[in-house]
């Protein structure tokens, strides 16, 4: 493992990491907006074609009502530290994000530095953009050639703002250094009270843009899953590189094979039926 000093704090990385910027858009289109990356962080077990869309719907909210130019959109995947049901290795799903981004995106990156070491707090992994994009790279430029340090925001589902409003979820720290210094992008589901979660953050709400699914689409990771262990077809639920790959490695046999186990012992242990005299 190798050390970077931050302006502010001492990043670890991983083995042979280097951060990737192929598809960062370097130059500005239009000199007086405020150049924005977007960060996705999260499990990505397996990516969904919902995860992809979240960014271009980020990217029309932007165009359409803020002075935000994306510049950039990157999927962290988490590690293999943050304990979850269905979570694949960091390998695997680092492999299915890239498919992904390169079978669907021009403008998709995935940045491996959060999967590939111990658990790292989302704040952390923000900072850890902004020192990147900012610090190494040197933010990006103008038409006329001035510099501009890109502003890293958080795109998630509303469910991630819901925890936020919780008392007690979140250190007040961090939702001070996600919402205050840089801000999300929150795309609006179904079954989350969002006024209510805005109303609990109210001290960030400036920073909080809610953006609408003007077409309703509730694939998630848990119902692909869910699909590969009933042994249903996933097809056009998720990139056709991605459905490959698992199937090609037979990903998710594994939690199939777990949860016919546990049907198997439940069977075992329930109380047979008494016969009834007739």
């Amino acid at each position: 493992m190798s050390s970077t000093q931050g302006s502010e704090k001492q990043f670890t990385n991983p083995a042979n990491y280097s951060f990737p910027h192929h598809r960062l858009n370097r130059i500005m289109r239009d000199s007086s907006k405020t150049p924005v990356v977007l960060v996705a962080c999260g499990s990505f077990s397996p990516v969904t074609y919902l995860h992809l869309r979240m960014f271009e719907m980020a990217r029309d909210y932007c165009r359409h009502n803020t002075d935000f130019e994306i510049v950039g959109g990157y999927l962290s995947p988490v590690s293999d530290q943050y304990v979850k049901p269905g979570l694949l290795s960091a390998e695997h799903r680092v492999k299915m994000c890239t498919l992904a981004a390169e079978d669907t995106s021009s403008w998709l990156m995935i940045d491996p530095w959060e999967a590939f070491q111990s658990y790292q707090r989302t704040a952390v992994v923000l900072d850890h953009f902004d020192y990147e994009l900012n610090t190494v790279l040197g933010g990006v430029q103008t038409q006329d050639g001035k510099h501009r340090n890109v502003r890293v925001m958080l795109l998630a589902g509303s469910d991630l703002i819901g925890t936020m409003s919780e008392p007690g979820v979140w250190s007040h720290e961090d939702l001070d250094h996600i919402l205050g210094r840089y801000g999300c992008f929150i795309i609006e589901r179904a079954g989350t009270d969002i006024d209510q979660a805005t109303d609990n953050l109210a001290r960030w709400k400036h920073n909080i843009h809610i953006i609408s699914q003007l077409i309703q689409n509730d694939v998630s990771s848990t119902k692909v899953r869910l699909f590969l262990r009933r042994g249903l077809s996933v097809r056009y639920l998720l990139p056709s590189a991605v459905v490959d790959y698992i199937e090609q490695n037979n990903l998710y046999v594994d939690e199939a094979t777990i949860a016919e186990k546990e049907r198997e012992r439940e069977s075992l242990t329930r109380e047979p039926k008494k016969k009834v005299a007739a």
